[in-house]
């Protein structure tokens, strides 16, 4: 068992979580909870270190302990687990993962029979949004999500946290040149919608059914001018009293859930 926070791997496995520098360095991320650890595919998993309490309070043959024996761990005191990780209450797993990887041709071409649905996020930086917008966008069907690189760091443990797994599952790009990808993107076939104050037409009324995405923009100012122009439509979502704006999750979500909606009944 390492009791040390001086031993090596472990100051390795606390600079990960704590800079993103280092995870862009090393091409790796943290991820923490038996849940999301037992979700980690072998092949990105680089090593797994388990608290002296789970184990404690996880006998052999309970699904968590199988899930991280599975993978293979080490044992480290509960002290050096709370240094580690970047919660005050850890959950007794702390995990190395390799980051993953997609080219915009995945994220444009889904494996599956549906069109592509995708999510444009324009300089959010709100970790808690971006890690939403993922856990959301999976539910809703999202087939990809393109990010400048303005936007909030996906591998930030709160961003993780927050996508509770679908940041293994859906696919994402971070692009240096939003302006030139999303050129790519409408060259495709895929139609953008821009939630905007400025929008003539409410959200519902448009037809999701063909290849869409939704940009998003920064939580303050929103998007900027130069990408809006380049939204084959601007939309709003109507609101009621005196709210001006939703949150950049919530208005993502309803947006997401809107071309769900349509393309189920349309599958009727």
């Amino acid at each position: 068992m390492i009791t040390s926070q001086s031993n090596a791997r472990v100051r390795e496995a606390a600079m990960l979580a704590q800079k993103g520098k280092e995870r862009r360095k090393q091409g790796l991320f943290v991820v923490e909870g038996p849940r999301m650890a037992a979700e980690i595919p072998d092949d990105l998993c680089q090593s797994v270190f388990v608290s002296e309490s789970f184990l404690a309070q996880h006998p052999e043959g309970d699904v968590w302990r199988d899930a991280v024996e599975k993978k293979g761990y080490e044992a480290v005191s509960d002290e050096v687990m709370r240094y580690m990780s970047d919660t005050q209450n850890p959950q007794g797993v702390f995990c190395v993962v390799k980051q993953l990887s997609w080219t915009l041709e995945e994220v444009l071409h889904p494996a599956g029979e549906e069109p592509a649905l995708l999510m444009v996020l324009e300089s959010l930086q709100d970790p808690g949004n971006l890690g939403t917008i993922l856990r959301a966008g999976e539910g809703a069907g999202v087939t990809g999500v393109i990010m400048n690189d303005e936007t909030a760091d996906i591998y930030n443990p709160k961003v993780i946290r927050s996508t509770m797994g679908s940041v293994l599952r859906v696919p994402f790009i971070r692009v240096s040149d939003l302006a030139g990808t999303l050129a790519e993107v409408k060259n495709a076939g895929v139609r953008l919608y821009a939630a905007h104050l400025a929008g003539k037409n409410n959200y519902e009324d448009e037809d999701y059914h063909e290849p869409a995405g939704f940009m998003i923009g920064n939580e303050a100012a929103g998007l900027t001018d130069e990408t809006a122009a380049l939204a084959d439509a601007l939309v709003k979502i109507p609101m009621a009293g005196k709210v001006e704006s939703l949150n950049a999750a919530v208005a993502a979500s309803v947006l997401m859930f809107e071309a769900a909606r349509q393309r189920r009944n349309h599958a009727r």
